[in-house]
Parts: C-alpha cells; structure tokens; sequence
C-alpha cells in the first residue's frame, strides 16, 4: 500500500524534474484524500497553504504509478496557473479551452494522456470495483 510519503516523494520528483520554473510561493501538503469513483485529485487552499489531494483509492499498487503522476502533474498546472496558489492567476476558468491538457502535452505528458483516457475507460472500472468490493 501507498502513503502519504510516497506521494510527498513524487511530488518533489515531478516538481524537480518537470516543473523546475515553477516557484513554491508557500507550502503545498499533498495526502490520499476521498474514495471518488469519478475524480482523481484536487486542490485547495487551506490558510496560506495549498493542499493537493489525491484519490485514496489509488493507494492500492493495482492502480498504476503514472496515473498518480499525472494526477499530481495535472494539479500542479493548476497551482502554476494561479488556482489556489498564491501565483498570479494566469486564466479565469482552471479548465477553460482545454489548458490543463495543452500544458501537459507540452511537458511531455502526451502518451500518458492517452493511456489514461483508455485506463479510465476500460481498467479504472474493474479495478475500483475490485479494491472496492475487497474493502467491504
């Protein structure tokens, strides 16, 4: 099973290695929060801090690594872009003209995209009915 821990670690990693330009302006706690079927993250503003949350769902080792790192990647576009950050807003809807995707594409997440779309629609239900069901 995966902890906090794990997901502070690559949080660093991707942030060093990905996200290098973007300045940490405060400080960013990230934990396994909810059990969502249809959700994979988010992130808020608690205070002066920013909390990313990621699906508890995918502490199970069944669920890929990658789909984490995007997960984590993803709000870190977000945090980039202003939303819940104490960066500049850089855009009036987070998702608006699809930018979350653009970035990503641009950072070289493209093929992980597509693995995701295909995971989400064809693995993601058997396997949260699987970690679901095993839990009850």
């Amino acid at each position: 099973m995966r902890d906090n821990s794990f997901l502070l670690k690559r949080l660093e990693q991707i942030w060093f290695l990905l996200f290098n330009e973007v300045p940490k302006l405060n400080n960013v706690v990230i934990n396994f929060k909810g059990k969502s079927k249809n959700k994979f993250g988010h992130i808020k503003k608690i205070g002066r801090d920013t909390e990313i949350a990621i699906n508890s769902l995918f502490k199970s080792e069944i669920v890929p690594e990658y789909i984490i790192d995007l997960t984590i990647a993803h709000e870190l576009i977000h945090y980039m872009h202003g939303f819940n950050s104490p960066l500049d807003k850089k855009y009036k809807h987070p998702h608006k003209g699809g930018i979350v995707t653009k970035e990503l594409k641009r950072r070289g997440f493209d093929k992980m995209l597509k693995k995701e779309k295909m995971f989400f629609k064809y693995e993601w239900p058997k396997i949260y009915e699987q970690i679901v069901n095993f839990k009850n």
